[in-house]
């Protein structure tokens, strides 16, 4: 639990505060004292009487009662001086500095279980072990540098890595990007990513609480907390981007289907990012960029002018927003050429619209006054404008800063001379500016954050399915491969359409089925994994011969216990699966069957419960969307058909959470009809 003791302690002890400030405890001592933490501050240091002016109790047991231990000492020493601490001073909040647990041994995940279990008796809250701290306007309980100015609109940042958070402000507050207030949460053994942010969430007072959120996370242990809260936020008008670090395996269990093979458990990831409205970012300076551009007006349409005194630049943003899904559309009407009268010779407005190296200050106004006033499908302007260090740019970087204070739409200043023009960009951000030093991060970073959806709904309605019948066939069946009869029951049980067939293990009786389904069929062995790869698949099969031929030597091939027989349909191949992720729950991936599939792995995953949003927004996300929409004069697919089936796969997931790995594949979709010819469903129990 997150208490006040954490939050706004009265009172903060230092255990292992050291007058040697190169070390953790004396670091961390200087960085209260010299942030003016207004409660009572003591020190423990068993050599020491008096420690940075302060002084020092070498036997803890003299201590007052006191609400906040910072604890750097050895990690052998740590339960013993937090029990102390709990039962003797009414200590009822803990950030442990020291290394030495779960990171490093079996002993110290002993040790830390065994913190953890004396602060949990006492409702307390612990951050750490083996982390860099916590930063607060109230408190600044970290041993490292930098210190950022604190500013209540700025960015509250939850890290599960020290160093990743220091590099992170490092790297951003030169750029602008201010911070609210720093979780460093180390081996999260109590306190974790999940639970500051839904602390973040339950505190949020739309009034003085941050807007922006920013997340690096390696081990994703509570997603369904994460989700919940971070679209909960989303919901309030906040804004998240996280680095998600370090891909999930498969936890050793072979893959049974295309689904299990093709999706990995990092999708899952990316799937509740997705659910959640949370921007995935790939690296540092991408989580900048990406702050960076919460922080400045949203856009309202894709549609962006790059004004420019630079042509490469120009060029590569133009490349970067456009493989994005980013336009920038041409300019060319009266307003363009009234434009161009008003600039150099030599200058261009077609957009980007470059005015030269020689382009004044008074230019760039008049190029951002038209795109506001009279390039009314334009939504956004990216200005880039450095220097070569022959004249200074204090007059170009002011006129930025009143045009941006005034514009009617965002306008997203590009600086890159950091070193040329260091004292203008200096200035610049000091006037309350973020800045991007380089175009092609700006526009990857600003296209993911426009395209990026808003959460789902947090309780979807899930298709009407039979569930009583569903279960009965569930608690019928056994782990591993379902029956095609017991399959097909479920797939009945959720009104799945599915195409007509029969299970047969005779000569005679495939004959027969052939003849009732009607030729042409298609034949399949039933038992083998991958029916393809062994031949276990023959199409347009006409007659009765060549039923009973094919039935000698389909049944032969290793592990075939029937032949399964169906009409020959035709239609757009397609493919639904689900494949069940450890804590997060169901994956659904949804794709083109055929080559798509096998070769260009072009699939698109959610987390179930799916609404239909959700299932509309995946088969559109697909790259091969537009064979599905239709293309050359080819039919498409009914895309509301198609998602249907996988809002009632979602319902059937819901009702059997033992199913692990399910394929419908293919499925063959046309205008009026899709319907699933193939599926496989395994069990675990």
């Amino acid at each position: 639990m997150i208490n006040q003791a954490l939050l706004k302690p009265r009172s903060i002890v230092v255990v292992g505060g050291s007058n040697d400030v190169q070390k953790p405890g004396g670091a961390v001592l200087r960085n209260l004292i010299e942030g003016n933490f207004k409660g009572e501050l003591y020190v423990t240091n068993l050599k020491e009487r008096e420690v940075q002016g302060i002084k020092s109790f070498q036997d803890p047991a003299q201590l007052p009662d006191v609400d906040l231990a910072i604890i750097a000492i050895a990690a052998k020493f740590i339960p013993s001086t937090i029990e102390l601490l709990t039962k003797d001073k009414n200590t009822r909040a803990f950030i442990v500095l020291s290394a030495g647990f779960s990171e490093e041994s079996k002993e110290g995940k002993l040790l830390e279980a065994e913190i953890v279990e004396t602060i949990n008796h006492v409702d307390g809250s612990l951050i750490g072990p083996n982390c860099i701290g916590v930063l607060t306007p109230w408190y600044h309980g970290v041993f490292t540098k930098p210190i950022p100015t604190l500013n209540p609109k700025g960015c509250d940042f939850i890290s599960g890595s020290g160093a990743t958070a220091v590099f992170i402000m490092e790297a951003g507050i030169p750029k602008g990007l201010t911070f609210s207030q720093v979780f460093s949460v180390g081996n999260s053994a109590q306190l974790g990513v999940e639970e500051i942010l839904a602390h973040l969430d339950e505190s949020f007072d739309p009034e003085t609480s941050s807007r922006v959120k920013l997340l690096y996370i390696e081990t994703i242990s509570k997603p369904q907390m994460l989700l919940k809260h971070a679209a909960s936020l989303i919901r309030k008008g906040c804004k998240i981007a996280a680095i998600k670090a370090g891909s999930s395996t498969e936890g050793g269990r072979a893959a049974s289907s295309h689904t299990g093979a093709m999706v990995s458990d990092d999708d899952a990831v990316d799937a509740l990012f997705r659910k959640a409205g949370i921007v995935r970012c790939t690296g540092r300076e991408d989580l900048i960029s990406v702050a960076c551009v919460f922080t400045l007006p949203e856009l309202s349409g894709k549609n962006m002018v790059i004004i420019t005194h630079a042509g490469g630049p120009a060029v590569m943003l133009t490349d970067a927003l456009s493989h994005a899904g980013m336009n920038v559309p041409r300019l060319d009407g009266p307003e363009s050429k009234e434009l161009l009268e008003q600039l150099y010779p030599g200058s261009s407005v077609a957009n980007p619209i470059d005015f030269l190296a020689t382009g004044t200050a008074q230019q760039l106004g008049t190029i951002i006054d038209y795109t506001n006033q009279k390039f009314n499908d334009i939504d956004g302007m990216a200005v880039i404008f450095g220097t070569p260090g022959l004249t200074p740019v204090f007059d170009v970087y002011d006129l930025l800063d009143k045009k941006m204070g005034s514009s009617q739409k965002p306008i997203f200043p590009i600086l890159p001379s950091i070193l040329t023009a260091r004292e203008e960009v200096k200035e610049f951000v000091s006037k309350g500016h973020v800045f991007f030093p380089d175009e092609v991060v700006f526009g990857n970073a600003l296209a993911r954050v426009y395209h990026t959806p808003k959460p789902a709904a947090a309780d979807p309605e899930l298709a009407v399915v039979d569930i009583v019948t569903i279960r009965s066939i569930i608690d019928g069946s056994a782990c591993g491969q379902m029956s095609p009869a017991a399959i097909q029951g479920l797939m009945d049980a959720c009104g799945i359409p599915r195409a007509h067939e029969a299970v047969v293990t005779s000569v005679n009786d495939a004959i027969r089925s052939a003849s009732q389904l009607g030729f042409p069929v298609v034949m399949k062995v039933v038992g083998p994994v991958h029916k393809s790869d062994v031949g276990g698949v023959v199409l347009n099969v006409k007659d009765d011969a060549s039923v009973a031929r094919e039935f000698e030597r389909m049944i032969q091939i290793k592990d075939t216990t029937a032949i399964l027989i169906q009409p020959m349909l035709s239609g757009i191949e397609l493919i639904i699966g689900a494949k069940f992720v450890p804590m997060f729950g169901h994956q659904i991936m949804c794709g083109m069957g055929g080559i798509f599939t096998e070769v260009f792995k072009d699939v698109a995953t959610g987390l179930s419960p799916l609404g239909k949003e959700e299932a509309l927004a995946m088969i559109r996300g697909l790259k091969s969307y537009k064979i599905i929409k239709g293309i050359r004069g080819q039919k498409g697919v009914n895309e509301d058909l198609f998602a249907d089936v996988m809002l009632r796969l979602s319902a059937l997931l819901n009702a059997a959470p033992e199913i692990v790995e399910l394929d419908f594949n293919p499925l063959l979709g046309k205008e009026d009809s899709v319907v699933v010819v193939d599926a496989r469903i395994s069990l675990q129990k």
